[in-house]
C-alpha cells in the first residue's frame, strides 16, 4: 500500500449555515449505488414530515420525506453520480408537521441491542460519508470490539464534519458512548488529522469524562479518511473485506451526529450539513439542509454565484467527487460537498508512461495499464479494477493531465456487470 499525500485546500469557518425552507423536495427512487426505493404514496397525497415515502424492499429499509405538504406528479432528477433519477416529488408547506406517533421517545437507558438496531432501520441512518450504506446492518453483529469514528476528512475544500464536530462535540461524545453501552462495545476511538486543531480542541473539551474513548491523531495526508486506512493507523489491523470480520464498527461523525439526534428526538435522517465552496461561490460555508432539496436552491439562497469563466460543478470534493451538467442536483445522504470551480484544466497530452499513478495508488492497481486495456475485457480481469476506490490520485498526480479515474471507473463498470 502506497504512502498517502498531503494536498492543500482552502479552509472555511466552523459556522454552520441553514437552510431548511426549500419550496419543493425531491426525493430520489435510486441511490448512487443502483439500489432502487418502491415509492409509497401517489399524487395529491399529504406528507408528514419524517413519513416513510419509499422503501427498499430488499432490506426493509426506508426514506422519509424531509417536509410536511402535498405529493405532486413526479420527474426525474440529478443525484451525486449524475444519473437522472424518478423522484417523489413534495411541495413544502413550511409547516414542519409531523404525525403525533412521530413524537414519542424513549429513554435511551431502556435500549436493547435489538431497539438500537431496529431504531437504525426505521430512521433511515446511512453513512453520511459517502457510502449511503445503511447503519443498522454495520452494527447487526455480535462481539463488536472497537467502534471507530471516521472525523478524518481528508479530501481538499470539504470540511462539513469539522463543523459538525466544533458545534455538536458535547452530543457526539455523548452519543458515542450510548452507543458503546447499548451494544457492550468495550472501547470506541476518534480518528481525525493531526491538523485539525478545532476539532482536537472541541473533544478535549469533554472527552476527559468518557474514559472508553479516545483519540487518535493521523497524518493530513489524503486519502486517510479510506475507512481501511482508518483501521490499520488506529489499530493497525488489516482485513478482507469489511472491517467487521476484525470485530471492528466504523462510523462517520455525522453519521454519529444522526444517531444522536434519533435517540434524543426520535427523529428520521431528513437533513445533513454540507460544504458549499470553490471560488464560483460568493458565499463559501458550510449548510444545514434538507435532504431532497436543490443545490442550485441552496445556493441562490447563500448570495450565488461569482461571475467566473467555464464554471464547473462538482457534486463531491475535487478528488472523489462528479462533474454535473447543471446546478439542479439534488441533495441526498451521501453528498457532502458542493464545488463549483474554474475550468481551466489543461488539454491531456498522451501518456508518457511514468508510471507516477501506480507509485501513489492506494489499493496497489496499476491506473495505466487498465486504461490501455479497456477494451480488452480478459486483461481487465487479471488487472482487478474492482479495487479501485476511484480516489483520482492517479488523475490528480498525472503530468499529461490524463482523466485516468475515469478510464479504471468505466473498467471496474465493464468487469461488474460480467
Amino acid at each position: 500500500m502506497n504512502k498517502p499525500i498531503h494536498i492543500d485546500s482552502s479552509k472555511l469557518s466552523n459556522n454552520i449555515e441553514k437552510y431548511i425552507k426549500p419550496e419543493v423536495v425531491y426525493i430520489p427512487l435510486e441511490n448512487k449505488n443502483g439500489i432502487t426505493y418502491k415509492h409509497l404514496v401517489k399524487e395529491g397525497d399529504y406528507i408528514y414530515k419524517g413519513q416513510v415515502i419509499a422503501v427498499n424492499e430488499k432490506i426493509n429499509f426506508p426514506i422519509h420525506s424531509s417536509v410536511s405538504g402535498y405529493a405532486v406528479c413526479g420527474s426525474k432528477h440529478i443525484i451525486s453520480n449524475g444519473k437522472k433519477i424518478k423522484c417523489v416529488i413534495i411541495e413544502n408547506d413550511f409547516k414542519e408537521k409531523y404525525e403525533k406517533k412521530k413524537l414519542v421517545n424513549k429513554e435511551i437507558a431502556s435500549y436493547t441491542k435489538d431497539d438500537f438496531i431496529e431504531s437504525l432501520r426505521i430512521n433511515g441512518i446511512t453513512g453520511l460519508g459517502g457510502s449511503d450504506y445503511p447503519t443498522f446492518l454495520k452494527y447487526d453483529s455480535d462481539n463488536i470490539k472497537y467502534l471507530l469514528i471516521n472525523a478524518v476528512e481528508c479530501e481538499p475544500f470539504i470540511c462539513c464534519d469539522k463543523a459538525v464536530i466544533y458545534n455538536y462535540a458535547d452530543s457526539i461524545l455523548e452519543t458515542i458512548d450510548n452507543i458503546l453501552e447499548i451494544m457492550k462495545i468495550p472501547k470506541a476511538i476518534i480518528v481525525t488529522k493531526d491538523t485539525n486543531t478545532s476539532s482536537i480542541d472541541s473533544f478535549n473539551k469533554y472527552i476527559g469524562t468518557y474514559p472508553n474513548i479516545q483519540m487518535c491523531l493521523v497524518e493530513d495526508a489524503y486519502p486517510n479518511g479510506w475507512e481501511r486506512l482508518v483501521v490499520k493507523n488506529a489499530l493497525g489491523i488489516e482485513y478482507n473485506k469489511y472491517p467487521i470480520e476484525k470485530g471492528i464498527v466504523v462510523s462517520n461523525v455525522s453519521t454519529i451526529y444522526a444517531i444522536y439526534e434519533m435517540l434524543k428526538y426520535n427523529r428520521p435522517l431528513t437533513e445533513r450539513v454540507i460544504t458549499i465552496t470553490g471560488p464560483g461561490i460568493k458565499k463559501k460555508t458550510n449548510v444545514k439542509v434538507k435532504i431532497g432539496a436543490l443545490a442550485s436552491e441552496i445556493i441562490m439562497n447563500l448570495d450565488g454565484y461569482k461571475d467566473i469563466q467555464n464554471p464547473l460543478f462538482i457534486a463531491g470534493g475535487p478528488m472523489m467527487g462528479n462533474s454535473m451538467p447543471t446546478d439542479d442536483v439534488i441533495i441526498t445522504k451521501d453528498l457532502n460537498c458542493i464545488l463549483v470551480i474554474e475550468d481551466h484544466f489543461e488539454k491531456n497530452l498522451p501518456c508518457i508512461k511514468c508510471g507516477k499513478c501506480i507509485e501513489v495508488c492506494p489499493v496497489d492497481i496499476a491506473p495505466v495499464l487498465i486504461m490501455n486495456n479497456h477494451d480488452n475485457h480478459d486483461n481487465l480481469k487479471n488487472l482487478n479494477p474492482n479495487k479501485c476506490i476511484e480516489c483520482g490520485l492517479c488523475s490528480y498526480i498525472c503530468p499529461s493531465k490524463i482523466e485516468v479515474r475515469e478510464f479504471v471507473r468505466i473498467a471496474k463498470e465493464k468487469v461488474k456487470e460480467e
